[in-house]
């Protein structure tokens, strides 16, 4: 499976297969569509140390305390295209981890954007007095 410049072999995915809830009639009773797919993010060695660090890091309720990701798939009425849409949701969930986020720089406001920021606060205030019918006391 390619993700990006990533490949994850097919032996890392866990998928198993059990009946679907919800509407859909005898096939539903019948047939085991659904698919629960888990992908060891801990301990996967496709993926590089960084990416790993950053999948982990999020807190996303699919994540085992082990560092399991966990994805249940049951919106279609065919096994193999929920194993698809599984699939599918794994690698945007890989392809969320592979780019860093940009740091975040620290900026200060300038002394005009300061001092415009208190006239308006000022001008705000003496309009705020006007309407009770007393001045400035």
């Amino acid at each position: 499976m390619r993700i990006g410049h990533l490949s994850i072999d097919d032996d890392e995915l866990v998928e198993r297969f059990v009946r679907a809830s919800g509407p859909g009639g005898q096939n539903v009773n019948k047939v085991a569509t659904a698919v629960e797919l888990r992908f060891d993010v801990a301990g996967s060695p496709s993926l590089p140390e960084a990416v790993r660090a950053r999948l982990l890091a999020k807190r996303d309720r699919r994540m085992t305390g082990d560092g399991v990701l966990v994805l249940s798939a049951q919106r279609f009425r065919t096994q193999e295209r929920n194993r698809q849409d599984a699939r599918e949701r794994l690698a945007a969930f890989v392809e969320s981890g592979l780019h860093a986020p940009a740091p975040r720089i620290a900026t200060k406001p300038t002394r005009g954007a300061k001092e415009r920021r208190l006239g308006a606060k000022r001008e705000r205030a003496s309009i705020k007095q006007g309407r009770s019918g007393r001045g400035w006391d």
